[in-house]
């Protein structure tokens, strides 16, 4: 990887925090359901979910798998934590002027430890499945054709993450026909918005190896060496 310079780190900054703020949009967001097709229901987390995949995507297709990886490490540890603080959170008592709201908050935060638990579980061997995925289908396919391998790894660990929490949460509540219906839906509406984000994509990467980059410094210099 090149030495990153420090409109890189920037530019680095930025795209985590939209990475960090989309992981936590879709784990709290994604409690509110709404009707989609053929008398379906899909969670509004959809909307903020995809992004995670697709961040670790152009990352590791700009700056390389080890800073793709650091990504998800980041993700990994702000879910441990943000899952600790609401257990601190709910377990601390209510002073007399708050109880209006403590119905509410309970519900919203009181998140079991087993759907907690499958979340992180999911979240952790999905996304490092999709940064192995990716930079696999790099291998293979080349440097080109960014929108299919980003979306070949999305297909493989957005299946992983959602076979793996649905398993942890829901295995035993449901039955087992009702399981996998909900498993193959959701796989295939989170896969769906990847392909519809593909252009976002792009636009990410572009923007990423702007001028000013160590990217775009080591193309210059690695030209001006043809050129000689």
């Amino acid at each position: 990887m090149n030495t990153l310079t420090s409109y890189d780190l920037r530019k680095l900054l930025i795209v985590l925090c939209i990475y960090l703020t989309s992981l936590f949009a879709a784990n709290t967001l994604g409690l509110k359901i709404m009707p989609f097709l053929f008398g379906t229901h899909i969670s509004v987390g959809i909307i903020a979910f995809p992004l995670v995949f697709i961040t670790t995507d152009i990352i590791g297709e700009v700056y390389g798998k080890k800073i793709a990886k650091m990504f998800v490490l980041a993700g990994i540890i702000s879910t441990a934590l943000f899952i600790l603080y609401s257990l601190i959170s709910l377990a601390l008592p209510w002073a007399k002027a708050g109880l209006w709201a403590k119905d509410g908050y309970n519900l919203m935060f009181g998140i079991s430890a087993r759907i907690s638990i499958a979340s992180l579980v999911a979240f952790t061997i999905g996304e490092y499945q999709d940064v192995f995925s990716f930079f696999f289908f790099k291998r293979k396919i080349g440097e080109k054709m960014f929108w299919l391998r980003s979306n070949l790894s999305n297909l493989w660990s957005q299946f992983l993450d959602t076979v793996i929490f649905m398993l942890i949460a829901f295995l035993g509540v449901y039955d087992t026909h009702t399981l996998i219906i909900i498993i193959l839906t959701w796989w295939l509406y989170k896969v769906a918005m990847g392909f519809l984000y593909t252009p976002l994509a792009y636009l990410g990467i572009k923007l990423l190896k702007g001028k000013g980059s160590a990217q775009t410094t080591n193309e210059s210099n690695t030209n001006q060496n043809q050129n000689i």
